[in-house]
């Protein structure tokens, strides 16, 4: 029986600079075909860790969330950078209307704000990323989950392996 093994590493940061720098690390590690969603309440940190992801692929434009546009493409890096939004997609129709799996299977990497609301169309092999608050520990305080989904395997990448922080 071949069946997913989900693996998970908690990274905790305590600014928005060092949920940028995590985002960083994972695009300056990141390779073609990487598939990530990025999952968090409203104001959690989802731009400013996408913007840190950029910066890692060598990407100097401004990042911004694609969400009246569901998905912005930035090619200034490495590799080419595929940003969606899906918060307002009201079916996953509209999804294959924008040809989402020549991004999805692309040369670039993926990364899906708002994800669980495609989750039918979701590659086999992708790396979650919830990210949330706790004012307990903080106002800064951010909890960032990987569940790294690989079929048939039980192991991380390596671009979450370590971090810095």
């Amino acid at each position: 029986m071949n069946m997913a093994m989900k693996t998970n590493k908690i990274i905790e940061t305590f600014s928005a600079e060092e949920t940028y720098i995590f985002g960083k690390e994972l695009g300056q590690q990141a390779k073609p075909g990487q598939v990530y969603t990025l999952i968090g309440d409203l104001g959690v940190g989802k731009t400013v860790f996408t913007q840190g992801v950029a910066a890692g692929l060598g990407i100097e434009e401004p990042i911004n969330s694609p969400t009246f546009t569901i998905v912005q493409v930035y090619e200034e890096g490495r590799m080419p950078f595929y940003h969606f939004d899906v918060y307002r997609i009201g079916d996953v129709e509209e999804m294959e209307e924008i040809g989402y799996e020549d991004y999805f299977y692309g040369e670039g990497i993926c990364l899906i704000e708002w994800a669980n609301l495609i989750e039918e169309i979701l590659p086999d092999h992708y790396t979650q990323i919830t990210i949330e608050k706790d004012l307990a520990k903080g106002f800064d305080y951010r909890r960032i989950l990987i569940e790294e989904r690989m079929p048939g395997t039980g192991i991380l990448p390596e671009c979450l392996g370590e971090s810095q922080l």
